[in-house]
């Protein structure tokens, strides 16, 4: 069968591109499409590129699994080895069910196909391909969904200032993107604030990032705070906490203190 390099770039473009998509629906990976995007274009290249080397037996094996390595810690955020772990497992799973379910669909409708780069090239337009990606992008976002349903959300949290405490319910607010030098920052109410730490603490009106965009809000550092989950309790240390100027309700925990 006769394989057009701009066909095979652009297919292996579009399957690493919805694999590595999916991946970071399910690991909720913080990266950019940007990100994504050039993970994709280095796997293209790399998939086209591979039959050159006419690798065989353990030599072939071994550098996909180190091109899938690449491909993954391009394309991810990660603070940890674990949350890069992760990501590359959950992109080879979807790698070997997609690839599996494809040569299915080509066996069942006598269609030809090639492979050996890891990938699928077929000899139809990229229909069928984007099809069976589609189907695997709406699986991830339910997962996806189903993951964040078992998340708890609400929490008990005590803050700690000095010498001073102070316990007080809180949740995590996934449209929270407040955010000062780009540290996290968590919301509590005034009366708790004032109860927590002195005025000479507290940072006047700073220039805060959030979606909507820029505006000043008093912060101040607390030396660190308990997350209790009922089962289990994670301490975080040096979190920055927002005022708000209301003067009771919970605080308005930032999602990436649930990460650490």
């Amino acid at each position: 069968m006769q394989v057009f390099v701009e066909l095979a770039l652009l297919e292996n473009f579009c399957m690493d591109f919805t694999l590595l998509y999916c991946a970071k629906l399910v690991c909720k990976n913080p990266s950019h499409v940007a990100r994504i995007a050039l993970a994709s274009v280095f796997g293209a290249c790399f998939a086209v590129a591979f039959p050159l080397f006419k690798l065989g037996g353990v030599a072939a094996v071994c550098v996909k699994l180190l091109s899938g390595l690449i491909i993954c810690f391009l394309c991810g955020k990660f603070k940890s080895f674990k949350a890069y772990f992760k990501m590359t497992a959950v992109f080879t799973a979807f790698t070997f069910v997609l690839g599996g379910a494809l040569l299915a669909v080509f066996s069942l409708a006598g269609l030809d196909y090639a492979s050996g780069s890891g990938y699928i090239l077929s000899s139809v337009p990229l229909g069928i391909p984007a099809f069976g990606a589609l189907a695997l992008i709406i699986a991830a976002r339910k997962l996806a969904a189903r993951l964040k349903k078992t998340d708890k959300s609400q929490v008990s949290c005590k803050i700690y200032s000095g010498e001073k405490s102070i316990e007080l319910s809180g949740f995590f607010d996934s449209g929270n993107k407040v955010s000062h030098m780009g540290r996290p920052v968590s919301v509590i109410p005034l009366t708790a604030a004032l109860k927590l730490v002195d005025e000479s603490r507290i940072k006047k009106t700073v220039k805060i990032h959030t979606v909507a965009g820029s505006k000043k809000l008093k912060i101040f550092t607390a030396d660190k705070i308990e997350l209790n989950y009922g089962e289990s309790t994670c301490t975080v240390k040096n979190v920055i906490i927002g005022i708000s100027p209301h003067a009771a309700g919970a605080a308005v925990l930032h999602p990436d203190l649930m990460e650490d």
